[in-house]
């Protein structure tokens, strides 16, 4: 089995720039594209498998959970096949910010379950390159209680400035940032950032403030203050940014329950076998390469069978690969 290629799903957003299809390498006439949904179950929006240079490529044109129904635990893995089903557990995409996004905040798997009869949502981020001055909002700068955090996200504005600004941790973005986000942290993504984001497959967003911003029309965007005050995690940690050895060819950036994340830097080959009954996700960030007979290059994602995970590459290039 041989890794898949999948048609990414361009979202126009309100906040959405220009960057991700020259990224890419492909011609896009959207407007204000914000996300590029990479490899996605999510119903409605089930990532579709396209030629991957194969002759008579049997499986072009099914769809992420087609495949998954085709293949089982020989494309997932069998423990994953046995929990999640025909269900992908994870959502990768490249995010483009021309704007700030909201300030939000997404429930963790019980609170979810409850309320949305889905999972919650743990994610992250790898800053891909930003502008300079660009900021990444990443948790609680200083301790304020459940019903602080009501009477500051329902106070207005002054001056275009809330007052919920004042109680985020707020971070300088640069190439290579790691942020870990948890179910709970409150977070927004600032302006002038391209990133990477891998997820839980889950859309559940509480948006707390959205920094005045009309929708297209005139309309300020709906908020959920009240939903997101029980799933908002109010510890403040010391540290929000994740370091890692960026020095190492792999350098394992985040294992945690939902996925486990590396990036890798390969300048000629490199063979890496993660020791997992998993896929892998591999997601390329800068140059080409050969991975397990497909090519892959800067923009580009693929799926690699969990019956078939030891990665031949040969190339040059950069990574991001998960699996769980």
């Amino acid at each position: 089995m041989k890794p898949y290629k999948f048609e990414p799903y361009l979202k126009t957003t309100i906040w959405g720039g220009y960057q991700i299809a020259p990224f890419k390498g492909i011609f896009n006439a959207q407007p204000n594209v914000g996300e590029s949904w990479e490899i996605s179950g999510v119903p409605g929006h089930e990532s579709v498998a396209v030629n991957r240079g194969l002759i008579d490529d049997v499986d072009e044109g099914l769809t992420l959970v087609e495949l998954i129904d085709k293949y089982k635990g020989l494309l997932v893995g069998q423990k994953i096949y046995k929990k999640f089903g025909n269900k992908f557990p994870l959502l990768v995409k490249f995010i483009d910010s021309r704007q700030d996004l909201s300030v939000q905040v997404h429930p963790d798997d019980k609170l979810a379950m409850e309320r949305h009869g889905c999972a919650g949502k743990t994610e992250m981020w790898y800053v891909i390159k930003s502008d300079v001055g660009s900021k990444i909002y990443a948790g609680l700068s200083k301790s304020i209680t459940p019903d602080d955090y009501e009477q500051l996200a329902y106070t207005e504005p002054v001056n275009g400035h809330s007052p919920m600004q004042d109680v985020l941790a707020t971070h300088e973005a640069h190439e290579g940032d790691l942020y870990f986000l948890p179910a709970g942290r409150l977070h927004a993504i600032g302006a002038g950032n391209f990133l990477a984001e891998i997820q839980q497959t889950s859309d559940i967003t509480y948006r707390v403030y959205d920094f005045g911003r009309k929708d297209a029309h005139g309309n300020p965007r709906e908020l959920h203050v009240e939903q997101a005050r029980d799933a908002i995690d109010y510890q403040v940690w010391p540290e929000y940014r994740t370091s890692y050895d960026s020095t190492k060819p792999t350098s394992q950036l985040i294992n945690c329950p939902y996925f486990v994340v590396h990036r890798v830097v390969v300048q000629v080959a490199q063979q890496i076998d993660f020791h997992c009954d998993s896929f892998i996700i591999v997601m390329c960030l800068w140059g080409e390469a050969n991975i397990n007979g497909i090519h892959i290059r800067q923009g580009e994602t693929i799926l690699v069978p969990a019956c078939e995970n030891i990665l031949y590459i040969f190339g040059n290039a950069t990574f991001l690969t998960a699996t769980m």
